[in-house]
């Protein structure tokens, strides 16, 4: 399954990272670039626990994108 979401900030984010850690494909957009920047270096713009690692590991996996729009 393929799904994408509209906006990395803490809802949109979350909610990709863990459906990439469901095996869902998620390809995540947003209009700040620079969020898109630091997350296809596999960081995260916010804290929230886990969430980088998550974010990492699905990136190595090919489960979660972030490409530029």
């Amino acid at each position: 399954m393929n799904i994408a979401v509209v906006g990395t900030g803490y809802v949109g984010l979350v909610t990709g990272a863990c459906f990439a850690e469901f095996g869902v494909s998620v390809i995540a957009v947003d209009k700040d670039e620079s969020k898109i920047a630091l997350l296809q270096k596999g960081q995260v713009p916010f804290y929230e626990p886990g969430l980088e690692e998550m974010v990492r590991r699905n990136m190595r996996k090919g489960g979660c994108r972030f490409p530029r729009t």
